[in-house]
């Protein structure tokens, strides 16, 4: 097991996220936004929290994620593998603070979430308020800023195909995170359906199955384990995997989602998709030979397979813009569609 890269009393602006995720680790910068002004709220008191979370709220239904005790608030598939352990609704704010409060009362241990609702949707200003992305020397694309509130929750271990900033609002968080070479080891689940939209890991890391999933152990190894107090952010990159605890009986957490890469660059999820269909029923002297032309064209220094060639015959090899992008997905669309 590993530990993160640490950083102490950084103000929030003053944090380069591109450069720490071009690092290739994960990096909890502790007491961040502890001034900002839900986590402020928190310490004062958790009807505070919520008081202030309402004057921004905008009264829209939320979908609301309910899971019963026997799955101990990991949201997963149902012991079939036929449909999923939990039940989905929408429901107003404050009628989800109030089962929330109804179950912790009653000491039920039905578990809750929202989660990855989009703030800018709900909760208009509250990321600015709090989280003052443009005040940061962030350069991104694709950005989404996403809200999660809840009791004792368990996200089971995915990955994004996104860079995250991960911020602990409201209560304790635990992430446990692997490195993307671990994929294998992990046994990803289904492409789909999936309990959340992202594949899902079927190692219970928190009590795995040794005997059904033995390189699971292999991945415990690299596993960095990160605990969150509210005021702190974890930022890592896209890719990695991880697990998501809410450790209290109340949890706020915001989520900001971004790429470095240009909008008008294809989201690589497409790329594996067409290679399992064009790649993966070849026979494996082919595949290999086409992992050769992959690790020349795509994945080693883009110089390399143009610099023998005068510049007017690049092509397809020349860096890419917003026009020679389009030119590009025309060409692949065409070849798609045939």
């Amino acid at each position: 097991m590993s530990y993160v890269n640490t950083i102490e009393a950084c103000q929030f602006d003053e944090i380069n996220f591109n450069a720490l995720t071009e690092l290739g680790q994960p990096c909890l910068i502790k007491g961040a936004i502890a001034d900002s002004p839900l986590v402020r709220k928190g310490r004062q008191s958790l009807s505070s929290a919520k008081e202030y979370l309402q004057t921004f709220y905008v009264q829209k239904p939320m979908l609301v994620y309910q899971c019963e005790a026997q799955a101990k608030g990991r949201f997963f598939y149902n012991a079939q593998f036929d449909g999923m352990n939990f039940t989905t609704r929408f429901a107003q704010l404050d009628d989800f603070f109030n089962d929330i409060a109804q179950n912790q009362l009653s000491h039920g241990d039905t578990s809750f979430y929202i989660g990855s609702a989009r703030l800018n949707d709900y909760f208009p200003g509250l990321l600015e308020a709090n989280l003052p992305i443009h005040h940061t020397n962030l350069s991104g694309h694709s950005a989404q800023a996403g809200i999660w509130l809840g009791n004792k929750t368990t996200a089971v271990t995915h990955f994004d195909t996104s860079n995250n900033i991960a911020a602990c609002m409201l209560g304790r968080r635990r992430f446990t995170l692997f490195p993307p070479e671990q994929s294998g080891n992990l046994y990803p689940g289904p492409l789909e359906p999936t309990p959340g939209g992202q594949v899902l890991s079927m190692v219970d890391i928190s009590a795995p199955d040794f005997t059904r999933y033995p390189k699971a152990r292999e991945a415990l190894k690299h596993a960095v384990v990160v605990d969150l107090e509210p005021g702190d952010i974890l930022v890592y990159p896209a890719l990695w995997w991880h697990q998501v605890e809410a450790l209290d009986d109340f949890n706020v957490m915001f989520n900001y989602w971004w790429n470095s890469t240009p909008n008008y660059v294809d989201d690589p999820m497409t790329t594996l998709l067409h290679a399992m269909l064009s790649l993966r029923g070849r026979p494996q002297s082919e595949k290999d030979a086409w992992q050769a032309l992959f690790q020349y064209y795509v994945f080693e220094d883009k110089q390399q397979a143009r610099q023998h060639l005068p510049m007017h015959t690049w092509g397809a090899l020349r860096d890419l813009d917003e026009l020679s992008a389009r030119v590009l997905r025309n060409k692949v669309l065409k070849k798609i569609n045939r």
